[in-house]
C-alpha cells in the first residue's frame, strides 16, 4: 500500500516527535489536537528541534523549511478524510483511545491504516472499537522520538499481514528500527522496564539504599545511561503507575503490584520532572 498522507493525533511530546520524523521522511503530515494552542505548541517544539539541527550543521535552513512545510495544523478530526495512515498519540487511557478510534473508523477512508502509539494498552481491544480491526496496529515509538531508533510494532489479534508489512516499511523510511511484538500487556519494552523501575522504588521504600545509591548501582554496575529512579522522573511517575496497573490487571500477577511509595508520590502530585518534583527535586 502506498502511504503519502499521515495524520498524527496528539501534539504533545510524543505526537510532535512522530510528526517531525514523518515530515523529515517526506510525508505530508497533519498534526491534530483538540485546540489550536496545543498544535501551535507542538509545531514550536518541532521548529526548535530542527533549528538545533541547523545550528549543528546537520541540516540546512532550506531543508528545515521543507520539513516545516510538510506539516499542517489541524483541530478537526474530519481532516482525516484524505489520509492513508493515522498515528494516534493521545493520552494513555483506554476510554479516550477507543472513542478516537471509533470516530476515525467512521471518518477515515476505507483503505486507511489506524495505528496507536500506546505504550501498554491492548491493540486488540482498541481495534474492537472499529469495523476494520485488520487495519489496526500498534506503533510504539520511544521518547524522545527524533533521537530513539526503536519502534515496537504490535500486531492485534486481527491485524492483516499486509498492514504489518506496510507499517514495517514505513518505519524503515523514518530511519527507525522496527521490532515485531505480539499483543500482550506492556509489550516487550514496558513489560521489562516498568517492573525494574517498580523494584527500584521498592528498594527505596524498604530503606535498602538512598535514591542516589540505587541509581548509581544501575548506572555503574549495569551500564545504564541513567538510574531507574531518575528515569521514572523523566517518564512521569503517573505514567509509570498507570503502566504498572495495566500490567497488574492484564496478567493478574502480584509481581506487577505497584509499590505503595509510587502511589503515594502520584497522590501528592510529585510526578517527576514535569511537576518539578518526583524522587528528585528539579529547579
Amino acid at each position: 500500500m502506498n502511504v503519502k498522507n499521515i495524520m498524527v493525533i496528539g501534539a504533545g511530546q510524543m505526537g510532535s516527535g512522530i510528526a517531525q520524523v514523518c515530515a523529515q521522511a517526506g510525508y505530508s503530515v497533519l498534526l491534530n489536537d483538540l485546540k489550536a494552542e496545543f498544535v501551535d505548541r507542538g509545531l514550536g517544539v518541532i521548529k526548535k528541534n530542527l533549528s538545533r539541527q541547523v545550528e549543528k550543521e546537520r541540516m540546512t535552513a532550506e531543508e528545515m523549511e521543507t520539513v516545516l512545510g510538510n506539516v499542517t495544523a489541524s483541530t478537526d478530526l474530519q481532516d482525516v478524510k484524505n489520509v492513508d495512515l493515522v498515528i494516534e498519540a493521545a493520552v494513555e487511557n483506554m476510554d479516550i483511545k477507543t472513542k478516537i478510534f471509533s470516530q476515525l473508523d467512521e471518518l477515515a477512508p476505507e483503505h486507511a491504516i489506524l495505528a496507536s502509539n500506546t505504550s501498554s494498552l491492548p491493540i486488540t481491544e482498541i481495534a474492537a472499537a472499529t469495523n476494520r480491526p485488520e487495519k489496526v496496529i500498534g506503533m510504539h515509538f520511544m521518547n524522545p522520538v527524533p533521537v530513539m531508533k526503536l519502534v515496537e510494532i504490535i500486531r492485534g489479534l486481527a491485524t492483516a499481514d499486509e498492514v504489518y508489512q506496510t507499517i514495517e516499511d514505513i518505519t524503515k523510511t523514518l530511519k527507525k528500527v522496527p521490532v515485531e511484538v505480539n499483543d500482550f500487556p506492556g509489550f516487550v519494552s514496558n513489560r521489562i522496564l516498568m517492573p525494574m523501575i517498580n523494584e527500584a522504588v521498592y528498594t527505596l521504600y524498604e530503606g535498602v539504599a538512598s535514591k542516589e545509591a540505587i541509581d548509581e548501582v544501575m548506572k555503574l554496575g549495569m551500564n545504564h545511561p541513567m538510574g531507574p529512579l531518575t528515569l521514572a522522573d523523566f517518564i512521569g511517575l503517573d505514567t509509570c503507575l498507570y503502566i504498572m496497573e495495566t500490567l497488574h490487571e492484564g496478567f493478574g500477577d502480584d509481581k506487577y503490584r505497584p509499590c505503595p511509595l509510587l502511589r503515594k508520590y502520584v497522590k501528592a502530585g510529585w510526578l517527576g520532572k514535569k511537576t518539578g518534583r518526583g524522587f528528585y527535586v528539579y529547579e
